[in-house]
């Protein structure tokens, strides 16, 4: 059975489970419009439109909260799902980082975590990202997510939004620089 709210430590990052006294240093690492200027669901840098991601995060399997290892403080969020994946596929999404954590090696350190822990129980990882979010896209390519022939479009809030999907198999992350190094702390 898949764990979908692991603790994870990587070499910059801490991930664990979201908790409700987390609520406002995660806003705060949120708050920031520059974040979410390519991202398809406008104002997420607004507490109530926030509030609502999260609430739909927790719905479903919940989400994981990264803590820089040398603050301790709160900077991103992500989370898994299988929702909206076919069989045999999870999903890692979701993800923001604060941009004091951006154009480093932050990004690659939550993503391994992530996908070695997704990756021991599923063959496929897959990332939906919205279609004009470049930043995110250039992101997924550098970590070697391959793009799918495949589109979705998601409904938030009863407002549509496409998405292409990139990929991470099993096969490619064992044989990536991406693997080397990963720890997994349980607990």
């Amino acid at each position: 059975m898949f764990e979908f709210q692991p603790h994870l430590k990587g070499e910059l990052l801490a991930m664990r489970p979201y908790r409700p006294e987390d609520w406002d240093a995660l806003l705060a690492a949120a708050s920031d419009a520059l974040i979410w200027d390519q991202h398809p669901i406008h104002g997420e840098w607004r507490e109530d439109v926030f509030r609502a991601s999260i609430d739909r995060a927790l719905a479903d399997q919940g989400g994981l909260v990264a803590i820089d290892l040398v603050s301790r403080k709160i900077v991103g969020f992500s989370r898994y799902s299988t929702l909206n994946v076919e069989p045999g596929e999870i999903e890692i999404g979701w993800t923001f980082l604060a941009r004091s954590h951006w154009g480093g090696p932050c990004n690659r350190d939550m993503k391994r975590m992530m996908l070695a822990h997704a990756l021991a129980t599923w063959p496929v990882v897959i990332f939906r990202i919205g279609v004009h979010n470049l930043r995110s896209r250039r992101a997924m390519e550098k970590i070697g997510g391959k793009l799918m022939d495949r589109t979705q479009v998601v409904n938030v809030s009863g407002a549509e939004h496409l998405h292409v999907c990139y990929a991470i198999t099993r096969h490619s992350f064992a044989s990536s620089d991406l693997y080397a190094g990963q720890q997994r702390v349980t607990g």
